[in-house]
């Protein structure tokens, strides 16, 4: 009844897990801390039991509903030479989008099973989305550390919704079906995907131009593929994104004549265009400061 009903709202997959402690996940959460992989992300750092054990975000928790919500767009930036921005960004916020989503989940399952208690989480507390949506058998994570569908291919949101009530639990994804392919691992401009699994986010284009919130390491001058917001380089070329499907929500189409933006107009935009474009938008995260920071990077 619950998968009906988050399939009815629009999410492309549901899950469902036992709310217990990530014992796999511990020790490669801890290493990649102290690998300093994170960067200069230090929210990582904090709240570490609770990434581990979703029982101390919620009281009693005993279940994990883990959901998927489709982005993809075969939709492309008219301009082949603009400052590129990724497929995620291109309509309103996810986070906003699918909370309201959530929110009606939650409130269908209180007026179908009953009283409950729950948290709605997307991208925004210490969950670990893939590991939760694997252990809920949406899919594997790939070489390039997304969680990939073999009927959906990588370009979804995840989200959960964390409830003190027992359920039926489906079984973990147990086959990884990347196989020998590294084209992930071949095509990182700047390295980032260090080993199968293992992404340094310092390096990651989507950390720079987004989570860092200092000037651009000279380092990776020429090495960011023209990308001014996000990346999506390691999902294009994945296999399994020929199974991608083009989303019908409408939210997330793109806006404000966004893909029709030249070159020209992006190196030039102004904190007011910023604002009109970008209303509502996923890139109002990196302010205009930080948009401007990374298209003069680009053309430096």
């Amino acid at each position: 009844m619950i998968k009906e009903e988050a399939l009815r709202l629009g999410f492309i997959a549901c899950g469902i897990s036992k709310a217990t402690f990530l014992e796999e996940e511990a020790p490669r959460l801890e290493n990649w801390l102290l690998q300093n992989h994170h960067g200069e992300m230090k929210y990582m750092e904090n709240y570490f039991d609770k990434r581990l054990d979703p029982r101390l975000l919620v009281d009693d928790a005993k279940s994990v509903i883990s959901l998927s919500l489709n982005y993809y767009t075969p939709d492309k930036q008219t301009d082949p030479n603009a400052p590129k921005i990724s497929k995620y960004a291109y309509g309103q916020d996810y986070h906003t989008v699918i909370k309201e989503k959530l929110k009606e989940l939650l409130f269908f399952i209180e007026e179908n099973i009953g009283a409950v208690s729950g948290r709605a989480f997307v991208d925004s507390a210490p969950v670990l989305d893939r590991a939760w949506a694997k252990r809920s058998g949406i899919g594997w994570i790939g070489k390039n550390s997304n969680l990939i569908s073999k009927t959906d291919g990588s370009f979804f949101f995840l989200a959960e919704l964390i409830i003190d009530l027992e359920l039926d639990y489906d079984h973990p994804f147990q086959t990884d079906h990347c196989g020998t392919c590294t084209r992930c691992l071949d095509a990182c401009p700047t390295d980032a995907i260090i080993a199968p699994q293992i992404v340094d986010g310092s390096k990651c284009i989507s950390y720079l131009t987004i989570e860092l919130k200092e000037e651009i390491p000279n380092e990776f001058k020429d090495k960011m593929s023209n990308w001014m917001f996000g990346c999506d380089i390691c999902q294009d070329v994945c296999p399994w994104n020929r199974f991608s499907k083009a989303h019908n929500e409408q939210a997330f189409m793109p806006e404000n004549g966004l893909l029709d933006l030249s070159a020209k107009e992006l190196t030039e935009i102004t904190d007011e265009v910023f604002k009109k474009v970008f209303k509502g938008s996923a890139v109002k995260r990196t302010k205009f400061s930080g948009l401007k920071r990374n298209i003069d990077f680009l053309k430096e």
